[in-house]
């Protein structure tokens, strides 16, 4: 009962399959923090870069506005029109500021999560309409810390508002009694070093709720033990089935084997531990290949099926040793055992000749040239 309650538990990490699913969902970590930093700071770096040009153009609009022909004071059907030119002549003295912080508003998550399109947040979800969910989100411990965040925010940038305020109050009493020319620049140094503290207490805030929400992504993207024991058998496909698939396909590569077996010129025995079957074309192969092998039961059943379509066989120990050892089938063998096997293949057309033509009966080879180093009975005594 223990173990089932742990395989329920989300214990394990997410798997690459997760977060890419989660990600085509829209669902990736968010922070609003770091795109509040980035759209605020936008907004300080435009209006410190534009500031002078912003300033100009405001004040020939301000004059604009507030000089009046004579001869349209009284003619209200203007008021709308000129109203209207003036607004968009604002409009576009700020429309490169405006730009700015558009460009950054929508493009600050990309530090986050980098690209990312996905409709599926759009799709309608009548399950969020219902009141009892909506009002246990309300509850919910991530709307709880997300109101604990939101008020450690307000108290931190309140907080150094008024320190920066209180540390400079008696520059900020003196404004009053300096001459405008002096006052205005004075201001705006006072209001820079205002707007940099408080900037300062925004990064830190994005530097601790960037890792949080890459923290509260993963923990809510984990799986348990079941669920990852179930993707591996989706991805991977399931134990049992790829254990079927292989005995079948080892099954038919035996058949194929055993197919071959009848067009061998020759199988080379132990005589019961090993049978190798041997077939070589001159015009066709560069060297002999070994067609089918097999150990035990399968050796025996080799040499059956090789009795049963009169393919010679011949007892040599150590050469079939060596073949089944270093040898695969439909393979060439080496280099090492071409003396050895071609004096086999020479009793094997000797054989044939005596069978079609009669005469002296040829003499199995005997002592054939295997290297020690190939055969694993040698190497076993020597160990």
């Amino acid at each position: 009962m223990a173990e089932q309650d742990s395989d329920l538990e989300k214990t394990e990490s997410p798997s690459q399959r997760r977060l890419d699913k989660a990600r085509e969902d829209g669902q990736v970590a968010r922070s609003r923090e770091l795109s509040t930093f980035a759209v605020v700071m936008a907004g300080g770096a435009g209006i410190w870069l534009m500031g002078s040009a912003l300033g100009r153009q405001l004040i020939l609009l301000i004059r604009e506005g507030l000089t009046l022909d004579a001869g349209l004071a009284f003619q209200t059907d203007q008021l709308l029109p000129r109203l209207h030119d003036l607004s968009v002549a604002t409009l576009l003295v700020f429309l490169p500021l405006l730009g700015l912080l558009l460009g950054v508003a929508l493009f600050s998550p990309l530090l986050l999560n980098g690209w990312l399109f996905s409709l599926k947040p759009l799709q309608p979800n009548f399950g969020k309409l219902n009141p009892l969910t909506g009002i246990g989100r309300m509850f919910s411990v991530n709307s709880l810390m997300e109101l604990a965040k939101a008020i450690a925010k307000t108290v931190l940038v309140g907080g150094i508002g008024a320190w920066v305020i209180w540390h400079n109050k008696q520059e900020v009493l003196l404004l009053v009694s300096e001459p405008i020319a002096i006052a205005i620049p004075h201001l705006g140094s006072l209001v820079w070093g205002s707007f940099a503290a408080i900037m300062g207490g925004l990064l830190l805030i994005a530097a601790v709720d960037v890792p949080f929400q890459l923290y509260e992504h993963n923990k809510k993207l984990k799986m348990t033990k079941e669920e990852v024991r179930q993707e591996s058998k989706e991805t991977e496909g399931d134990p049992q089935v790829k254990a079927r698939v292989r005995s079948m396909q080892r099954e038919m590569a035996r058949r194929r084997m055993m197919a071959e077996i009848p067009t061998a010129d020759v199988v080379v025995t132990n005589p019961t531990h090993f049978s190798v079957a041997l077939k070589y074309s001159e015009n066709k192969m560069r060297a002999p290949v070994v067609v089918a092998k097999g150990s035990h039961l399968m050796a025996a059943r080799i040499k059956e099926i090789a009795k049963e379509h009169n393919v010679p066989i011949l007892e040599a120990p150590p050469l079939a040793r060596a073949l089944h050892k270093h040898c695969e089938i439909g393979h060439a063998i080496p280099e090492a055992l071409f003396s050895a096997v071609a004096e086999v293949l020479a009793y094997v057309y000797q054989l044939r000749r005596y069978k079609q033509v009669g005469g002296a009966y040829p003499q199995e080879p005997q002592e054939l040239p295997v290297p020690k180093e190939l055969d694993p009975a040698t190497q076993a005594a020597s160990a």
